[in-house]
């Protein structure tokens, strides 16, 4: 499966696009604005603003305009230490010695209560695990990770981590004893799949960025009030590369010079072999147009989602969860092939409403209402097809099997609002209001344009551009010598060359002077 990224620089956002196999199926969307608000991995300075002992938890002011939330269990065993260090940090202290003698225990109590552990008004260091939804605020923890492509380091932790995902016990094994010589004193590492085979310098060189990123935000600790950004996770750009970036991305694709050399340094560190795969657009269109980008936006993100031969689904968002409904359309036929006919419908539902989750971000439950089925191996075929095509889904989700009503329960990891886009237009002919003038009216009020241009702004010469069908009207011939543009040029004295435009609609029109300049604003 061949994997390319699309991004488009605008001077408000950045638009990234994951195609695969040329399908859309990643849309994420990052403002230009540095200030633009909260996002996942930036990590604060906070000052708690209410403790909530009926919920286990408290509010804490980050400087967002919504107070985020932290539950007791999201502490982590070691908050002490963070809490420590945090309270007992200044100008007279040597940073890095202070911290690696920082000592780690005792461990938070796993039932205690954090009325007993947060005060109103203290100093506390937080990461932002999910972005401000609706109503609600950002949702925090006080155990600070930091990512990194081969693996995530761990302040105030003892211990080292292995992907499952590397099965060879004799890489467990390398990557432990590498990673543990060259650890300091009081972090932990979680080792990623990626950093599979990788040699040591490599390691060694991610590992020292990290715990740079880690003591420059340490370092801000000391002149900085609550609340303050200390370190900002990195951009949803080399945040994708990150995490997705293997041998299967064919090209990654920007037009903006500058976020192009980002991109660029960024995988001369990660991964210098697929430096080449990054190229600079240069082309004259839209740079989503020139991939099938737009279009297929177009056609995905509206209510119902076309999938196969006249079948489709109707997606439907509410408060509470999404529902998805899976109709037939022309599809099903009658007869002995009915049944196969309604799973093999179902099988590419699930494969589009897979797409179609991770498009739109939809998180929280999702209900999926297939059409019927009474074969009991077609209800347990179309839960594993499921379970199957979810599998690179990057958000945690769990599945559960249909119900005897047909429909399917799916929860997804819910981290930022779902990405809505309306792909309906304004019309152009009535503006939205459902509404035009009087269409066997046009000649007169082209007529009445034409008089205020002559007889007010002393013009004798036009270009009147319009749709074909409105100049077939105005040219045709009501007699030998007689149309209606003729019996224009004649009354007022002036000379009008008519052009089309198919673009137009029925009767928009648009008045030029002789050299092509128009005069709407004259």
């Amino acid at each position: 499966m061949e994997k390319n990224l699309i991004i488009d620089v605008s001077p408000t956002e950045i638009t990234l696009a994951l195609l695969e196999d040329n399908r859309l199926v990643e849309l994420n969307r990052e403002s230009n604005n540095a200030s633009s608000g909260v996002q996942i991995g930036d990590v604060y300075i906070g000052r708690v603003k209410k403790v909530m002992p009926a919920l286990n938890a408290a509010f804490v002011d980050i400087g967002d305009n919504k107070d985020a939330f932290i539950h007791y269990l999201d502490l982590g065993f070691n908050y002490r230490a963070f809490d420590y260090f945090v309270k007992q940090i200044n100008t007279n202290r040597d940073i890095k010695n202070f911290y690696s003698n920082t000592r780690l225990g005792p461990i938070l109590e796993k039932e205690g209560r954090i009325e007993e552990v947060l005060q109103v008004g203290a100093p506390i260091m937080v990461q932002i695990v999910k972005e401000p939804i609706s109503t609600k605020g950002a949702r925090l923890t006080a155990e600070i990770s930091i990512a990194g492509r081969n693996m995530v380091l761990l302040p105030f932790a003892d211990k080292i981590s292995i992907s499952q995902k590397i099965s060879s016990r004799e890489e467990k094994r390398r990557l432990e004893k590498l990673i543990g010589s060259i650890l300091p004193k009081n972090y932990g590492v979680i080792v990623r799949t990626a950093a599979e085979g990788k040699k040591a310098a490599v390691l060694d060189s991610e590992l020292q960025s990290l715990l740079e990123k880690w003591e420059k935000g340490c370092n801000k600790l000391v002149s900085t009030r609550p609340p303050q950004l200390l370190f900002c996770e990195n951009s949803k750009t080399t945040t994708i590369l990150r995490d997705l970036l293997n041998d299967t991305f064919s090209s990654i694709n920007v037009n903006d010079e500058d976020v192009y050399k980002e991109i660029k340094d960024y995988i001369q560190t990660i991964a210098p072999e697929k430096e080449k795969i990054v190229k600079f657009y240069k082309g004259h269109s839209s740079i989503m147009d020139a991939f099938d980008v737009t279009r297929q936006i177009k056609g995905t993100f509206g209510k119902v989602v076309p999938i196969k031969k006249g079948a489709y689904l109707v997606i439907e968002h509410t408060e509470a969860l999404n529902v998805v409904d899976v109709n037939s359309g022309t599809r099903i036929t009658k007869g002995v092939d009915q049944e196969n006919n309604i799973f093999e419908v179902n099988l590419h539902a699930a494969d589009e409403i897979a797409r179609q989750m991770r498009l739109r971000d939809l998180g929280g439950i999702v209900i999926i209402d297939f059409i019927d089925m009474e074969n009991g191996a077609h209800r347990a075929e179309l839960f594993k097809h499921m379970q199957e095509v979810m599998k690179g889904d990057r958000a945690k989700h769990n599945i559960l099997p249909l119900s005897k009503f047909g429909l399917m329960q799916i929860t997804r990891q819910r981290v930022r609002p779902a990405t809505e886009i309306t792909v309906n237009e304004k019309c152009p002919m009535c503006g939205g209001t459902g509404e035009i003038g009087p269409s066997i009216l046009v000649d007169q009020t082209l007529e009445r344009q034409l008089a205020y241009y002559v007889k007010e702004k002393d013009i004798h010469s036009f270009i009147l551009t319009v749709n074909p069908l409105l100049e077939a009207y105005l040219t045709k011939r009501k007699s030998l010598f007689h149309s209606i543009i003729k019996d224009w040029n004649k009354k007022y004295s002036c000379n009008i060359k008519v052009e089309i435009n198919s673009d137009f609609t029925l009767l928009e029109s648009k008045w030029s002077n002789s050299k092509g300049e128009s005069l709407e604003e004259v």
